[in-house]
This record gives C-alpha cells, sequence and structure tokens, in this order.
C-alpha cells in the first residue's frame, strides 16, 4: 500500500501512473484530502489505481455510519476507524458501509481498525498517553475489538504481528512503520524492515516516504520498488 503523503493532484497522480500496477492500494489520508479535496479518488480510480481512504474515523456511531456510507458511495476500495472508538462504532461503520455499497451497486470497501500508531513508543505509550502496561498486549486488545466489529483487518506495527496472527488468523493485517535500510526513520518509532514484516505475518505493508520521496541515490519510486520487493523476498 502506498500512501501518497503529498499536497498537490500532481505529484500524487504522476506516482499512481508510476506504480498502479505494481501495489495493492494507495492510501489517501489528511494531507491529500485536505489539499485537494475528494475529487482525487474519483481521478485516482479512473487512473485504473484503488483507493484505500486513511482518515481514521473516530467519533460517536451516528457520525461515523453517515461517513463511512459516504465514503462508501464515493468509489473507494478500502477504509479505516479507530478501533479505540469501540465495537458499536466499528460495527455501525460496517452497517453503513454494507447498505451503501448495496444501494450503489457497488463492492462492499474493505475496513480496518487503526489501534496504536506506529509513531507512538512505550514510553508514549504509559507517560504522555496515560494507558497502563504494554503496547503489544493493548493493541491484541483492541484487534479482538475489532474482530468483534466486524472489521476485515487491523493497521499495526511488526511488533504485535505475530501474537496477532497467532490469536485471529482471520484478520488481515496492515503493518505500517516500514523502513527499508536505506531510509529514514523520520517522525516512526516502532519500525522494521519489509521483510521482518512479512516474516511477521503482514499481509500488507504500507509505504509512504520511503517509496514515493527515494533518497536520490536510489532512483525513481519505481527503482525503490524493486528493491523492496528483493527485500521482501528474501529467505
Amino acid at each position: 500500500m502506498v500512501a501518497l503523503d503529498v499536497v498537490t493532484r500532481k505529484e500524487a497522480l504522476t506516482i499512481v501512473e508510476q506504480l498502479k500496477d505494481h501495489v495493492a492500494y494507495f492510501m489517501v489520508g489528511l494531507e491529500l484530502i485536505n489539499s485537494v479535496g475528494y475529487g482525487i479518488v474519483r481521478k485516482i480510480t479512473d487512473l485504473g489505481g484503488k483507493v484505500f481512504l486513511d482518515l481514521k474515523f473516530f467519533d460517536i456511531p451516528n457520525t461515523v455510519t453517515t461517513a463511512s456510507a459516504s465514503v462508501t458511495k464515493l468509489g473507494v476500495s478500502a477504509f479505516d476507524v479507530h478501533a479505540l472508538g469501540g465495537i458499536r462504532m466499528m460495527d455501525a461503520a460496517r452497517s453503513a458501509a454494507s447498505a451503501a455499497a448495496k444501494e450503489a451497486g457497488v463492492d462492499c470497501p474493505l475496513i480496518f481498525g487503526v489501534t496504536v500508531l506506529s509513531s507512538v513508543d512505550q514510553e508514549m505509550f504509559n507517560h504522555e498517553l496515560y494507558f497502563a502496561g504494554d503496547i503489544q498486549d493493548y493493541v491484541l486488545h483492541l484487534a479482538k475489538l475489532a474482530e468483534r466489529g466486524r472489521m476485515d483487518g487491523v493497521i499495526v506495527s511488526s511488533f504485535e504481528a505475530r501474537a496477532i496472527k497467532a490469536a485471529i488468523p482471520n484478520l488481515k493485517l496492515i503493518v505500517a512503520g516500514i523502513r527499508p535500510d536505506w531510509a529514514d526513520q523520520n517522525d516512526q518509532s516502532r519500525v522494521v524492515t519489509p521483510h521482518r514484516a512479512i516474516k511477521d505475518g503482514a499481509d500488507y505493508l504500507v509505504l509512504g516516504r520511503a517509496l514515493i520521496h527515494p533518497p536520490r541515490e536510489i532512483g525513481s519510486p519505481i527503482d525503490a520498488l524493486r528493491l523492496i520487493e528483493e527485500e521482501m523476498q528474501q529467505s
């Protein structure tokens, strides 16, 4: 999954043109939506790309119901909600998306529960956010809530992936915080290489800046993708 962490339509569509035949989804998040608007979704789908709308809905069930129906009719292939919103909120998103897809005659999008952001480390989790215990235990708890809320999967870091796969094998795992050896860590805390994430049980990898703005010595995004694919296939 390619995170389109850019702020112009031209940048986004150039990346889509380059990578649409090589990746599963293009993640459209707050940066791009707030810069160019929701019309970018149709632009990407018209080019043949699948859109994962990464807006992390987190509100009362009634509000998330309306939002989920709206983005389903927009034609996204997947979107996410915060698992911290609880089972009722997640279940409401699922029901709304299913009903809206049937009404609009489109495929129902996949819905994923966001657990703990990969920028949060253990110290921040305990002392700033004031959660007790271990991040990995809490992420597993949220994943179990997501299953009960009828989510297709969850977004996690690789550090929690093995435990979730063992406990809830049917949940699809999107692993964020992926950094090839040659990429900067930036603002992420719980990061791993693509190879490590695959070994830990990831179904999808999220790659953003390392892929769309690779170091000059790496080359273009397609060059970076080839290196990442090679790393994923290491034994």
